[in-house]
């Protein structure tokens, strides 16, 4: 449903299209969802539909999980090229760059909601996608972009030990470093602490999550 508002919310009132169609399927989707769903406001929802969709308005909850309101979408305006986009100045320099990181969030994003994770929640998955998007794909301990194939999304109170899925619970992390968290090789510890150059400061971040996992911390 996101991907469908974000290609066609440039057309020219395409509300009223989308509203025209909500009202269509609204009986197919009573009948089909009534008995596995509530109707109700998104009070819970996560941080990206927070970010994309209104949260007054009433929508499908499905195993803890708020479906994104088909009729929820305003035709967005097309801005033509912005003249302070320039590689010439330090400050447009920033800007293409940020929007060249913005570029590959979306990109990987995309990867990450089409990969498969099998024996996972809807919850789990919903917010590691969240928290993917919230940390700009920055990993949480090294502040490195990481592409899809090296995310990893750990958490911080493990569930063996009374963790959840909640958004609050995740942390995107880099796949070696997600293996430095739970290792108790000495060999593994050193190889990766090595190959990574870890700061100090991100080894103690690092031994932060291992006594969450109730380990030793690395020397």
């Amino acid at each position: 449903m996101l991907g469908v508002h974000n290609y066609f919310r440039y057309a020219t009132h395409i509300n009223l299209d989308l509203n025209r169609m909500n009202y269509v399927l609204s009986f197919t989707t009573y009948n089909r969802l009534s008995n596995c769903s509530t109707r109700c406001y998104p009070n819970k929802a996560s941080p990206t539909y927070k970010k994309f969709y209104s949260t007054t308005m009433k929508t499908y909850k499905v195993a803890g999980v708020y479906l994104y309101p088909l009729c929820d979408v305003s035709t967005k305006t097309i801005y033509g090229f912005n003249t302070e986009d320039t590689p010439f100045t330090p400050f447009g320099r920033q800007r293409l760059e940020h929007k060249s990181l913005q570029s590959l969030v979306y990109q990987e994003l995309r990867k990450l909601m089409e990969s498969k994770i099998l024996n996972r929640m809807v919850e789990y998955l919903d917010n590691r996608i969240s928290r993917y998007s919230m940390k700009s794909g920055k990993c949480e301990i090294t502040k490195q972009f990481l592409p899809a194939k090296a995310v990893h999304c750990h958490h911080y109170l493990p569930k063996s030990l009374g963790g959840d899925d909640k958004f609050d619970n995740l942390r995107i992390i880099h796949k070696d470093i997600h293996l430095l968290i739970h290792t108790t090789n000495k060999m593994i510890i050193d190889h990766y602490v090595n190959e990574l150059k870890l700061l100090p400061e991100q080894i103690a971040k690092i031994n932060l999550y291992r006594k969450m996992c109730n380990l030793q911390n690395i020397q």
